[in-house]
């Protein structure tokens, strides 16, 4: 899921223009050597958080079903994640990084979910809404951008706080085939653990195999004497 949230990105920026304009759009950790070996105009776009939206967390199970309407197996429902990325632009001059971010706000501060042509994978199949919000007032328990930039051994700089919402598909329990074949009971006197006498056989007279069509196959069934059919003869 996380990889198709990326593509949905690319594919969001690149809707915007920015490639067609000779932007690289890339993924990496803006560290401090990654810097110093750009030497053309570049939008990183760092994942730098990942944690589940527990307050979107269901409970019970889907059936899934094959092309001829069998269930095939029972599907937990998606849990949902926040990923967290920042954004950056890389130029060599500032006022050149500050045009180009501005480019890059324009873009994601309109969108509010991520279009459905721009879904892959996964997301493409689940069909749920992918929630995108940009520079948004920051919450206590994530860490600030300070901090990220520390961590990345990189000197502060300008960025924009991006927060994706999307679902994880939930796992698929296989469940057994349907039940083709007819019921067939034996029963035996038994002494000891073993069989006294020949089994004899209960409900079904005949073949045990109905056809395919399990209880609903058509049997032909004995009639006590005097009883008869309806709209039939007694016999």
């Amino acid at each position: 899921m996380i990889h198709e949230v990326d593509e949905g990105l690319r594919l969001l920026l690149v809707d915007a223009g920015l490639q067609e304009s000779g932007v690289e759009l890339v993924f990496d950790a803006p560290t401090r050597d990654w810097s110093a070996r750009r030497n053309a105009p570049t939008v990183s776009v760092f994942l730098y958080g990942i944690r589940e939206d527990a307050t979107r967390r269901r409970t019970g199970t889907a059936e899934e079903f094959d092309d001829e309407g069998v269930v095939t197996g029972r599907r937990n429902p998606p849990r949902w994640f926040e990923l967290t990325y920042l954004l950056t632009a890389w130029t060599n001059r500032p006022q050149d990084e500050h045009r180009l971010l501005s480019e890059v706000l324009r873009c994601v501060i309109r969108t509010d979910v991520l279009p459905d042509r721009m879904l892959t994978g996964s997301l493409a199949m689940l069909g749920l809404p992918v929630e995108v919000e940009a520079a948004s007032a920051g919450s206590g328990d994530r860490p600030s951008t300070v901090d990220v930039w520390s961590a990345l051994g990189g000197e502060l700089k300008a960025a924009i706080d991006l927060r994706v919402w999307a679902p994880l598909a939930g796992e698929v329990t296989a469940v057994g085939p349907p039940v083709t074949e007819g019921l067939l009971v034996r029963t035996a006197p038994e002494r000891d653990g073993e069989a006294t006498e020949p089994g004899r056989r209960l409900r079904y007279d005949g073949a045990s195999d109905p056809a395919g069509q399990g209880f609903a196959a058509e049997r032909e069934r004995q009639l006590p004497p005097g009883r008869r059919r309806r709209g039939g003869p007694a016999r």
